[in-house]
């Protein structure tokens, strides 16, 4: 019966998610993003912090765990295995590793239950602590560690230490005496589902958890998907568009994107290019990529004057396995994944990079 229903619901399901799960409104979107950044520039500390980066510094940024209680609503544990590796590599090679949020699935769980189901992923992540190399941002389905008066407690609990718990981060660097603020948060301000919403918390606790679970269908589509960027993302994007010097690195969405654009768009343009080019091979190969991921009648996007200044993170919970991040690492930022697709094992592919000059470039485009 299970399987039966898994066919006939899982496709519109997974097409419901992706239309319902977010309101994003543009002014609320924009009021938060401001403000945020101005508290964190005036007053750092309070709600983020700013690093003073070096070429030389290396960062993981990594968002969207949803870590679970193991039961068939846990997006979190087929990406596990993916995570942990990829949290020992980041440690051994010196990365501060930023959580951007939703690491703890607390809409749908107890938090007892979560601790009880992660101790590894929680050891993993002290390592970063340990060395001083840790920073917790709070997301809408983790927002517990900001607003609930036993947090703290539970938290030192968990890492055994102090984990100070943060809206968002800056990371402030100079190249070649060019500035550039890379602005971190989780990206849920302005999205009318997850901002404060109790209901939204109601319906993922009471209904959608347990139909989850029933049906055991996970709505993340496989980490390289193949839509233009979401609502959400184009308005995350819109505003970082119009500030100074500053890129913008959010999360939930669960939609890699990278220097403004997904799979799908950077598919668009390199076909442009190959036409520029006259490259008759190239035009074949991207119109052929084309085909397998639109749909008859789509139009391409508009790229006139696209800024390179917007990424996400993904998520760390795909259906497949596979989890995304962002590198920052002498003088590149790149969107990584980490995936046992090939060989079993976890592996590090890198899908996207560009030098942080180019980035710095590109905005006066």
């Amino acid at each position: 019966m299970r399987k039966l229903l898994q066919r006939l619901f899982s496709a519109w399901i997974i097409r419901m998610s992706n239309k319902f799960g977010s309101r994003p409104n543009k002014k609320r979107i924009y009021d938060a993003l401001n403000s945020l950044y101005e508290i964190i520039n005036t007053t750092p500390g309070k709600r983020g912090l700013i690093f003073e980066v070096s070429i030389n510094d290396k960062f993981i940024i990594l968002s969207d765990q949803h870590k679970g209680a193991r039961d068939y609503a846990d997006d979190f544990q087929l990406a596990e295995k993916n995570y942990l590796e990829a949290l020992v590599h980041y440690n051994k090679e010196d990365y501060h590793y930023i959580n951007l949020g939703d690491s703890e699935e607390l809409w749908e769980n107890l938090l007892e239950s979560v601790i009880k189901h992660n101790k590894q992923t929680f050891r993993n992540e002290a390592e970063f602590l340990k060395r001083k190399a840790f920073t917790k941002i709070f997301g809408n389905h983790d927002l517990y560690w900001d607003n609930d008066p036993l947090a703290a407690f539970n938290l030192k609990r968990i890492y055994g230490d102090k984990v100070p718990i943060y809206e968002g981060a800056i990371l402030r660097f100079s190249i070649d005496h060019n500035p550039l603020d890379i602005f971190l948060t989780h990206g849920h301000q302005g999205d009318l589902q997850s901002d404060g919403n109790w209901f939204s918390k109601w319906f993922v606790s009471n209904i959608w958890g347990p139909v989850q679970a029933f049906l055991q269908i996970n709505p993340n589509t496989p980490a390289y998907d193949n839509q233009l960027k979401s609502e959400h993302n184009t308005l995350m994007y819109n505003w970082v568009a119009k500030q100074k010097n500053v890129a913008l690195i959010t999360g939930h969405t669960h939609q890699p994107v990278f220097a403004s654009l997904t799979h799908l768009e950077r598919i668009y343009v390199k076909l442009n290019q190959a036409l520029v080019n006259k490259d008759e091979k190239e035009v074949a190969f991207y119109n052929s990529e084309l085909k397998k991921r639109i749909k008859k009648g789509d139009k391409p996007p508009d790229f006139n004057k696209y800024k390179s200044t917007y990424f996400n993170s993904g998520c760390c919970c795909f259906s497949d396995g596979d989890i995304t991040g962002i590198e920052i690492e002498a003088g590149f930022i790149r969107l990584i994944k980490w995936s046992s697709q090939k060989s079993g094992e976890p592996e590090r592919v890198l899908l996207e990079e560009m030098s942080l000059a180019d980035l710095i470039e590109k905005q006066t485009i």
